[in-house]
């Protein structure tokens, strides 16, 4: 009877149970934590990018007369902006009066047949900048085909 009764004790034993539950929860709890992490860094890229698109459309809608190469004055303008974002990777559509350039510049040998002709006074503006985000938590891509973007349009001065 005695070893029945200590054998009835060694299964109510709770001792160690805290560290079980631990060594279960705590995987999860990190990958919890590391997504949030992030997705956070995604967050504020996105933030990042959607500032730095509304710099470079405030200094296109401002450089009319100025410059030949209006893209690329604002291409500098979101560069200084975006410092914490890898340059290379951002890319630009422009949009001036409703001609659209692609990349960082868009000169021409004159201001009459440039970019800069399409800079009338009271004319949209319009600038997108794309930037790509990873979405990697522990080597698992849950966005691989992520693009942040961001638009910003202003009228020019």
């Amino acid at each position: 009877m005695n070893a029945i009764l200590k054998s009835i004790r060694k299964l109510r034993d709770e001792s160690g149970q805290a560290a079980v539950e631990l060594a279960v929860s705590l995987p999860l709890l990190l990958l919890v934590v590391t997504g949030i992490t992030t997705f956070g860094i995604a967050l504020n890229n996105y933030q990042t990018l959607l500032n730095a698109t509304s710099v470079g459309a405030q200094q296109l809608a401002i450089s009319r007369g100025q410059t030949t190469d209006p893209c690329s004055t604002t291409s500098t303008a979101v560069y200084n902006a975006a410092q914490n974002l890898t340059h290379a990777n951002l890319g630009f559509k422009i949009t001036i009066n409703g001609v659209s350039y692609t990349g960082t510049s868009c000169s021409a040998a004159t201001t009459i047949t440039g970019s800069a002709a399409n800079m009338v006074q009271g004319a949209t503006a319009q600038v997108t900048v794309t930037y790509p985000c990873s979405l990697v938590v522990y080597k698992a891509n849950y966005a691989p085909t992520c693009s942040l973007t961001a638009q910003s349009s202003e009228l020019i001065q």
